[in-house]
Protein backbone atom coordinates (compact mmCIF):
# COMPACT_ATOMS: atom_id res chain seq x y z
CA UNK A 1 0.00 0.00 0.00
CA UNK A 2 1.62 3.12 -0.71
CA UNK A 3 1.76 5.38 2.05
CA UNK A 4 0.62 9.14 2.37
CA UNK A 5 2.59 11.56 0.87
CA UNK A 6 4.53 14.43 3.32
CA UNK A 7 3.30 17.17 1.32
CA UNK A 8 -0.47 15.93 1.50
CA UNK A 9 -0.32 13.49 4.89
CA UNK A 10 -1.29 14.54 8.34
CA UNK A 11 1.26 16.41 10.71
CA UNK A 12 2.02 13.14 13.28
CA UNK A 13 1.53 15.79 16.20
CA UNK A 14 -2.28 15.99 14.97
CA UNK A 15 -4.59 13.52 17.22
CA UNK A 16 -7.84 14.83 17.22
CA UNK A 17 -10.42 12.76 15.73
CA UNK A 18 -12.43 15.29 13.86
CA UNK A 19 -9.36 17.18 12.33
CA UNK A 20 -8.55 13.46 11.10
CA UNK A 21 -12.07 13.33 9.74
CA UNK A 22 -12.18 16.81 8.34
CA UNK A 23 -8.70 16.08 6.64
CA UNK A 24 -10.46 12.68 5.02
CA UNK A 25 -13.60 14.09 4.46
CA UNK A 26 -11.51 16.81 2.24
CA UNK A 27 -9.68 14.24 0.40
CA UNK A 28 -12.89 12.50 -0.87
CA UNK A 29 -14.52 15.50 -2.27
CA UNK A 30 -10.97 15.18 -4.17
CA UNK A 31 -11.57 11.75 -4.85
CA UNK A 32 -8.54 10.81 -3.38
CA UNK A 33 -9.68 7.21 -2.74
CA UNK A 34 -6.06 6.29 -1.37
CA UNK A 35 -5.37 9.37 1.20
CA UNK A 36 -8.65 8.43 2.69
CA UNK A 37 -8.11 5.23 3.36
CA UNK A 38 -4.28 6.33 5.14
CA UNK A 39 -6.33 9.17 6.99
CA UNK A 40 -9.21 6.46 7.94
CA UNK A 41 -5.99 4.38 9.18
CA UNK A 42 -5.29 6.87 11.89
CA UNK A 43 -8.44 6.44 13.61
CA UNK A 44 -9.26 4.38 16.79
CA UNK A 45 -11.82 2.37 14.73
CA UNK A 46 -14.39 0.72 17.21
CA UNK A 47 -17.52 2.16 18.03
CA UNK A 48 -16.72 2.30 21.56
CA UNK A 49 -13.60 4.20 21.04
CA UNK A 50 -15.38 6.77 18.59
CA UNK A 51 -18.32 9.16 19.46
CA UNK A 52 -21.71 8.21 17.93
CA UNK A 53 -21.48 11.70 15.67
CA UNK A 54 -17.43 10.33 14.42
CA UNK A 55 -18.39 6.71 13.98
CA UNK A 56 -21.01 7.84 11.59
CA UNK A 57 -18.94 10.31 9.98
CA UNK A 58 -16.18 7.35 9.58
CA UNK A 59 -18.53 4.31 8.49
CA UNK A 60 -20.22 7.22 5.84
CA UNK A 61 -16.35 7.71 4.19
CA UNK A 62 -15.62 3.72 4.32
CA UNK A 63 -19.08 3.82 2.24
CA UNK A 64 -17.23 6.27 -0.09
CA UNK A 65 -14.48 4.50 -0.90
CA UNK A 66 -16.42 1.07 -1.24
CA UNK A 67 -18.71 2.60 -4.19
CA UNK A 68 -16.38 4.68 -5.91
CA UNK A 69 -12.57 3.42 -5.40
CA UNK A 70 -10.72 1.02 -7.87
CA UNK A 71 -10.55 -3.02 -7.05
CA UNK A 72 -7.24 -2.51 -4.74
CA UNK A 73 -8.88 0.26 -2.91
CA UNK A 74 -11.61 -1.53 -2.25
CA UNK A 75 -10.03 -4.31 -1.14
CA UNK A 76 -8.25 -2.41 1.47
CA UNK A 77 -11.38 -1.09 3.09
CA UNK A 78 -12.98 -4.31 3.17
CA UNK A 79 -9.58 -4.40 5.90
CA UNK A 80 -10.91 -1.25 7.67
CA UNK A 81 -14.70 -1.86 7.89
CA UNK A 82 -14.97 -4.73 9.83
CA UNK A 83 -13.18 -2.97 12.53
CA UNK A 84 -16.24 -0.78 13.49
CA UNK A 85 -17.87 -3.50 14.47
CA UNK A 86 -21.43 -5.21 14.76
CA UNK A 87 -23.74 -1.64 13.77
CA UNK A 88 -22.01 -2.19 10.16
CA UNK A 89 -24.03 -5.48 9.81
CA UNK A 90 -27.64 -4.00 9.08
CA UNK A 91 -26.55 -1.39 6.76
CA UNK A 92 -24.57 -3.35 4.75
CA UNK A 93 -27.21 -6.23 5.09
CA UNK A 94 -29.81 -3.35 3.33
CA UNK A 95 -27.58 -2.38 0.83
CA UNK A 96 -26.17 -6.40 -0.32
CA UNK A 97 -30.03 -6.93 -1.04
CA UNK A 98 -30.13 -3.58 -3.40
CA UNK A 99 -30.11 -4.87 -7.11
CA UNK A 100 -28.99 -1.03 -8.01
CA UNK A 101 -25.49 -1.19 -6.02
CA UNK A 102 -22.51 -2.65 -8.58
CA UNK A 103 -22.14 -6.18 -8.37
CA UNK A 104 -18.48 -5.55 -7.39
CA UNK A 105 -19.44 -3.43 -4.34
CA UNK A 106 -22.22 -6.03 -3.03
CA UNK A 107 -19.23 -8.81 -3.47
CA UNK A 108 -16.68 -6.75 -1.27
CA UNK A 109 -20.11 -6.89 1.60
CA UNK A 110 -20.68 -9.92 1.27
CA UNK A 111 -16.97 -10.21 2.38
CA UNK A 112 -16.87 -7.57 4.91
CA UNK A 113 -20.18 -9.76 6.47
CA UNK A 114 -18.75 -12.57 6.66
CA UNK A 115 -16.13 -11.40 9.75
CA UNK A 116 -19.14 -11.31 11.60
CA UNK A 117 -20.76 -14.73 12.90
CA UNK A 118 -24.27 -13.23 12.86
CA UNK A 119 -27.90 -14.97 12.09
CA UNK A 120 -28.60 -12.01 10.54
CA UNK A 121 -25.62 -12.05 8.08
CA UNK A 122 -26.83 -15.58 7.41
CA UNK A 123 -29.99 -14.40 6.72
CA UNK A 124 -29.06 -11.56 4.54
CA UNK A 125 -26.98 -13.94 2.37
CA UNK A 126 -29.52 -16.98 2.07
CA UNK A 127 -31.79 -14.01 0.68
CA UNK A 128 -29.26 -12.74 -1.56
CA UNK A 129 -29.05 -16.11 -2.99
CA UNK A 130 -33.19 -16.53 -3.18
CA UNK A 131 -32.85 -13.37 -5.57
CA UNK A 132 -29.76 -12.88 -7.29
CA UNK A 133 -28.68 -14.77 -10.85
CA UNK A 134 -25.14 -12.61 -10.84
CA UNK A 135 -22.73 -15.99 -10.63
CA UNK A 136 -19.99 -13.80 -8.79
CA UNK A 137 -22.46 -13.54 -5.75
CA UNK A 138 -24.01 -16.51 -5.84
CA UNK A 139 -20.54 -17.85 -5.50
CA UNK A 140 -19.10 -15.22 -2.43
CA UNK A 141 -22.41 -15.74 -1.06
CA UNK A 142 -21.97 -19.50 -0.52
CA UNK A 143 -18.54 -19.22 0.15
CA UNK A 144 -19.20 -16.74 2.54
CA UNK A 145 -21.98 -18.81 4.31
CA UNK A 146 -19.56 -22.05 4.90
CA UNK A 147 -16.98 -19.94 6.40
CA UNK A 148 -19.33 -18.76 8.98
CA UNK A 149 -21.32 -21.58 8.88
CA UNK A 150 -20.82 -23.35 12.58
CA UNK A 151 -20.45 -20.29 14.43
CA UNK A 152 -24.38 -18.93 13.11
CA UNK A 153 -25.80 -22.10 14.06
CA UNK A 154 -27.17 -21.38 18.12
CA UNK A 155 -28.26 -18.22 16.38
CA UNK A 156 -30.62 -20.01 13.71
CA UNK A 157 -31.68 -22.13 15.92
CA UNK A 158 -33.23 -19.33 18.40
CA UNK A 159 -35.11 -18.21 15.17
CA UNK A 160 -36.61 -21.12 14.30
CA UNK A 161 -39.23 -20.32 17.02
CA UNK A 162 -39.98 -16.78 15.40
CA UNK A 163 -42.50 -17.68 12.65
CA UNK A 164 -41.48 -14.60 10.65
CA UNK A 165 -38.20 -16.17 10.16
CA UNK A 166 -38.33 -19.85 10.80
CA UNK A 167 -38.57 -20.53 7.20
CA UNK A 168 -35.27 -18.51 6.02
CA UNK A 169 -33.38 -20.38 9.42
CA UNK A 170 -34.88 -23.23 8.04
CA UNK A 171 -32.54 -22.58 4.36
CA UNK A 172 -29.85 -21.17 6.36
CA UNK A 173 -29.39 -24.33 8.49
CA UNK A 174 -30.32 -26.47 5.05
CA UNK A 175 -27.20 -24.69 3.36
CA UNK A 176 -24.83 -24.73 6.09
CA UNK A 177 -23.94 -28.53 5.30
CA UNK A 178 -22.22 -29.34 8.68
CA UNK A 179 -22.82 -32.68 11.24
CA UNK A 180 -24.06 -29.58 14.00
CA UNK A 181 -26.81 -28.74 11.77
CA UNK A 182 -28.46 -32.52 12.23
CA UNK A 183 -30.04 -32.20 15.32
CA UNK A 184 -31.95 -29.26 14.57
CA UNK A 185 -32.51 -30.12 11.14
CA UNK A 186 -34.24 -33.11 13.00
CA UNK A 187 -36.18 -31.27 14.95
CA UNK A 188 -38.28 -29.47 12.30
CA UNK A 189 -38.44 -32.78 9.76
CA UNK A 190 -42.38 -32.88 10.56
CA UNK A 191 -42.53 -29.19 10.69
CA UNK A 192 -46.51 -27.88 9.24
CA UNK A 193 -45.07 -26.30 6.33
CA UNK A 194 -44.19 -28.13 3.46
CA UNK A 195 -41.11 -25.98 2.13
CA UNK A 196 -39.50 -26.88 5.29
CA UNK A 197 -39.92 -30.35 5.25
CA UNK A 198 -38.24 -30.03 1.54
CA UNK A 199 -35.92 -28.10 2.73
CA UNK A 200 -34.82 -30.63 5.55
CA UNK A 201 -34.85 -34.11 3.68
CA UNK A 202 -32.51 -32.42 1.00
CA UNK A 203 -29.96 -31.84 3.75
CA UNK A 204 -30.39 -34.44 5.48
CA UNK A 205 -29.90 -36.67 3.23
CA UNK A 206 -26.09 -35.44 2.28
CA UNK A 207 -25.46 -37.09 5.63
CA UNK A 208 -24.97 -40.91 7.02
CA UNK A 209 -26.37 -40.71 10.41
CA UNK A 210 -27.89 -43.27 11.72
CA UNK A 211 -31.09 -40.88 12.68
CA UNK A 212 -31.99 -39.84 9.10
CA UNK A 213 -32.47 -43.01 7.67
CA UNK A 214 -35.70 -43.73 9.42
CA UNK A 215 -36.99 -40.07 9.28
CA UNK A 216 -36.63 -40.49 4.81
CA UNK A 217 -38.37 -43.72 4.75
CA UNK A 218 -41.19 -41.85 6.93
CA UNK A 219 -41.32 -38.90 4.42
CA UNK A 220 -41.82 -41.30 1.33
CA UNK A 221 -45.17 -41.04 2.30
CA UNK A 222 -45.81 -37.36 2.67
CA UNK A 223 -48.42 -35.42 1.56
CA UNK A 224 -46.11 -32.79 -0.08
CA UNK A 225 -44.60 -34.58 -3.52
CA UNK A 226 -41.58 -32.49 -3.06
CA UNK A 227 -40.80 -34.12 0.09
CA UNK A 228 -41.15 -37.46 -1.25
CA UNK A 229 -39.12 -36.60 -4.23
CA UNK A 230 -36.06 -35.05 -1.95
CA UNK A 231 -36.50 -38.91 0.34
CA UNK A 232 -36.24 -41.04 -2.73
CA UNK A 233 -33.43 -38.90 -3.90
CA UNK A 234 -31.87 -39.31 -0.78
CA UNK A 235 -32.49 -43.03 -0.16
CA UNK A 236 -31.26 -43.65 -3.74
CA UNK A 237 -27.79 -43.03 -2.36
CA UNK A 238 -27.93 -45.42 0.25
CA UNK A 239 -27.67 -49.02 -1.74
CA UNK A 240 -25.55 -50.12 1.50
CA UNK A 241 -28.92 -49.77 4.04
CA UNK A 242 -30.90 -51.68 0.72
CA UNK A 243 -31.30 -55.15 2.74
CA UNK A 244 -31.17 -53.86 6.43
CA UNK A 245 -34.11 -51.56 5.96
CA UNK A 246 -36.12 -52.83 2.76
CA UNK A 247 -35.89 -50.07 1.01
CA UNK A 248 -36.96 -51.35 -2.27
CA UNK A 249 -40.13 -52.53 -0.44
CA UNK A 250 -40.89 -48.78 0.39
CA UNK A 251 -39.48 -47.80 -2.43
CA UNK A 252 -41.55 -49.62 -4.90
CA UNK A 253 -44.69 -47.53 -4.07
CA UNK A 254 -43.54 -44.65 -5.69
CA UNK A 255 -43.70 -46.50 -9.00
CA UNK A 256 -47.44 -45.81 -8.77
CA UNK A 257 -47.88 -42.49 -7.26
CA UNK A 258 -49.89 -39.85 -8.84
CA UNK A 259 -47.28 -37.36 -9.03
CA UNK A 260 -45.01 -38.21 -12.17
CA UNK A 261 -41.74 -36.86 -11.02
CA UNK A 262 -42.28 -38.55 -7.87
CA UNK A 263 -42.33 -41.81 -9.82
CA UNK A 264 -39.19 -41.16 -11.85
CA UNK A 265 -37.11 -40.55 -8.42
CA UNK A 266 -38.73 -43.89 -7.31
CA UNK A 267 -36.97 -45.57 -10.29
CA UNK A 268 -34.10 -44.20 -10.33
CA UNK A 269 -33.46 -44.86 -6.84
CA UNK A 270 -34.37 -48.31 -7.61
CA UNK A 271 -32.27 -48.63 -9.96
CA UNK A 272 -29.51 -47.26 -7.78
CA UNK A 273 -29.79 -50.32 -5.54
CA UNK A 274 -27.83 -52.90 -7.82
CA UNK A 275 -30.54 -55.17 -6.08
CA UNK A 276 -32.33 -58.14 -8.52
CA UNK A 277 -35.66 -57.29 -6.28
CA UNK A 278 -35.63 -53.73 -7.31
CA UNK A 279 -34.97 -54.69 -10.89
CA UNK A 280 -38.07 -56.94 -10.95
CA UNK A 281 -40.37 -54.01 -9.50
CA UNK A 282 -38.88 -52.05 -12.27
CA UNK A 283 -39.93 -54.15 -14.81
CA UNK A 284 -43.51 -55.18 -13.71
CA UNK A 285 -44.18 -51.76 -13.79
CA UNK A 286 -42.70 -51.58 -17.22
CA UNK A 287 -44.72 -54.34 -19.06
CA UNK A 288 -47.85 -52.55 -17.66
CA UNK A 289 -50.04 -50.88 -21.01
CA UNK A 290 -51.42 -48.26 -18.86
CA UNK A 291 -47.69 -46.98 -17.69
CA UNK A 292 -46.79 -43.52 -19.29
CA UNK A 293 -44.28 -43.37 -22.09
CA UNK A 294 -41.85 -41.18 -19.99
CA UNK A 295 -42.31 -43.18 -17.04
CA UNK A 296 -41.12 -46.31 -19.20
CA UNK A 297 -37.83 -44.74 -20.61
CA UNK A 298 -36.86 -43.68 -17.06
CA UNK A 299 -37.21 -47.41 -15.58
CA UNK A 300 -35.32 -48.48 -18.60
CA UNK A 301 -32.80 -46.24 -17.72
CA UNK A 302 -33.02 -47.55 -13.96
CA UNK A 303 -32.28 -50.51 -15.06
CA UNK A 304 -29.53 -50.31 -16.90
CA UNK A 305 -28.00 -48.31 -14.48
CA UNK A 306 -28.52 -51.71 -12.40
CA UNK A 307 -25.51 -53.32 -14.38
CA UNK A 308 -26.65 -56.57 -13.14
CA UNK A 309 -27.67 -59.36 -15.32
CA UNK A 310 -31.01 -60.25 -14.19
CA UNK A 311 -32.03 -56.99 -15.52
CA UNK A 312 -30.48 -56.93 -18.90
CA UNK A 313 -32.59 -60.08 -19.22
CA UNK A 314 -35.64 -58.12 -18.61
CA UNK A 315 -34.36 -55.35 -21.09
CA UNK A 316 -33.76 -58.12 -23.48
CA UNK A 317 -37.57 -59.32 -23.20
CA UNK A 318 -39.39 -55.61 -22.66
CA UNK A 319 -37.29 -54.79 -26.38
CA UNK A 320 -39.36 -57.87 -28.14
CA UNK A 321 -42.50 -55.78 -27.46
CA UNK A 322 -41.94 -52.46 -27.27
CA UNK A 323 -42.90 -49.54 -29.11
CA UNK A 324 -40.38 -47.91 -31.43
CA UNK A 325 -39.84 -44.77 -28.36
CA UNK A 326 -39.29 -47.19 -25.71
CA UNK A 327 -37.42 -50.10 -27.81
CA UNK A 328 -34.94 -46.62 -29.37
CA UNK A 329 -34.29 -46.16 -25.54
CA UNK A 330 -33.25 -50.18 -24.37
CA UNK A 331 -31.16 -50.11 -27.62
CA UNK A 332 -29.89 -46.57 -26.58
CA UNK A 333 -28.99 -47.71 -23.03
CA UNK A 334 -27.48 -51.46 -24.11
CA UNK A 335 -25.16 -49.42 -25.57
CA UNK A 336 -23.85 -47.96 -22.79
CA UNK A 337 -23.13 -50.82 -20.12
CA UNK A 338 -19.86 -50.89 -18.61
CA UNK A 339 -19.40 -53.98 -16.94
CA UNK A 340 -16.90 -56.34 -19.71
CA UNK A 341 -18.85 -59.43 -18.60
CA UNK A 342 -22.26 -57.61 -19.76
CA UNK A 343 -21.48 -55.77 -22.87
CA UNK A 344 -20.97 -59.12 -25.13
CA UNK A 345 -24.34 -59.92 -23.88
CA UNK A 346 -25.91 -56.71 -24.54
CA UNK A 347 -24.28 -56.84 -27.99
CA UNK A 348 -26.08 -60.21 -28.40
CA UNK A 349 -29.14 -59.52 -27.67
CA UNK A 350 -29.36 -56.31 -30.04
CA UNK A 351 -28.00 -58.49 -32.76
CA UNK A 352 -30.74 -60.88 -32.47
CA UNK A 353 -33.44 -58.28 -32.10
CA UNK A 354 -32.13 -56.68 -35.31
CA UNK A 355 -32.54 -59.84 -37.37
CA UNK A 356 -35.65 -60.62 -36.53
CA UNK A 357 -36.74 -57.00 -37.46
CA UNK A 358 -34.56 -57.38 -40.52
CA UNK A 359 -36.08 -61.00 -41.56
CA UNK A 360 -39.47 -58.85 -41.12
CA UNK A 361 -40.64 -61.12 -37.93
CA UNK A 362 -40.85 -59.03 -35.44
CA UNK A 363 -43.79 -58.51 -33.19
CA UNK A 364 -44.10 -55.20 -34.38
CA UNK A 365 -42.78 -53.90 -37.37
CA UNK A 366 -41.13 -55.43 -40.41
CA UNK A 367 -38.27 -52.91 -40.80
CA UNK A 368 -36.50 -50.81 -38.60
CA UNK A 369 -36.82 -46.93 -39.01
CA UNK A 370 -33.77 -44.60 -39.58
CA UNK A 371 -33.51 -43.69 -35.84
CA UNK A 372 -33.95 -47.11 -34.65
CA UNK A 373 -31.00 -48.09 -37.17
CA UNK A 374 -29.12 -44.89 -36.02
CA UNK A 375 -29.18 -46.08 -32.26
CA UNK A 376 -28.31 -49.96 -32.92
CA UNK A 377 -25.34 -48.92 -35.21
CA UNK A 378 -24.19 -46.22 -32.20
CA UNK A 379 -24.56 -49.39 -29.80
CA UNK A 380 -22.58 -51.75 -31.40
CA UNK A 381 -19.63 -48.95 -31.58
CA UNK A 382 -19.96 -48.63 -28.01
CA UNK A 383 -20.04 -51.83 -27.05
CA UNK A 384 -16.90 -52.82 -28.83
CA UNK A 385 -18.15 -56.03 -29.77
CA UNK A 386 -17.51 -57.97 -33.71
CA UNK A 387 -19.91 -60.01 -33.29
CA UNK A 388 -21.63 -56.68 -34.95
CA UNK A 389 -19.37 -56.73 -37.59
CA UNK A 390 -21.57 -58.36 -40.05
CA UNK A 391 -24.91 -56.34 -39.64
CA UNK A 392 -22.78 -52.75 -39.48
CA UNK A 393 -21.33 -53.48 -42.93
CA UNK A 394 -24.79 -54.08 -43.93
CA UNK A 395 -25.98 -50.96 -42.77
CA UNK A 396 -23.33 -49.18 -43.92
CA UNK A 397 -24.58 -49.64 -47.19
CA UNK A 398 -28.15 -48.10 -46.01
CA UNK A 399 -29.96 -45.93 -48.07
CA UNK A 400 -30.09 -43.65 -45.13
CA UNK A 401 -27.47 -41.09 -45.71
CA UNK A 402 -27.17 -41.05 -41.97
CA UNK A 403 -27.66 -44.62 -41.26
CA UNK A 404 -24.38 -44.92 -43.17
CA UNK A 405 -22.74 -42.68 -41.23
CA UNK A 406 -23.90 -43.97 -38.32
CA UNK A 407 -22.28 -47.40 -39.20
CA UNK A 408 -19.21 -45.99 -40.91
CA UNK A 409 -18.35 -44.31 -37.27
CA UNK A 410 -19.50 -47.78 -35.37
CA UNK A 411 -17.06 -49.56 -37.73
CA UNK A 412 -14.25 -47.61 -37.02
CA UNK A 413 -14.27 -47.71 -33.68
CA UNK A 414 -14.31 -51.51 -33.76
CA UNK A 415 -11.08 -50.70 -35.93
CA UNK A 416 -9.81 -49.13 -33.79
CA UNK A 417 -9.94 -51.65 -30.56
CA UNK A 418 -8.64 -55.03 -32.35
Amino acid sequence: MTEIKPETGLNQSTSSITEILDLGLAAAKQQDWLLVINYLRLLPLTKTSLADGDWERTFDLTLEVLAQGDFQQKWEIAKILPLLGKPIIEPLATLLQDETVEVEVRWFICRILGQFADKTVVIALIELLQQTTETELITIAGETLTKIGTAAIDGLVDLLAQPQYRCLAAQSLAYIRTTETITPLLAIAHDPQPEIRTLVIEALGSFHDERIPPILIASLQDTASAVRIQSAIALGFRPDLCTELSLVAHLQPLLYDLNGEVCRQGAISLGRMKDESASTALFEVLQQELTPVGLKRDIVKALAWSEIELAINYLQQALLNSIEPVAQEIITVLGRISPPNLKPKSAQILIDWYSQRSRGDSRIAPTCSPEIKNAIATSWGELGCNLALKPLQELSADENRKVQLHAIAALKKLSNRR
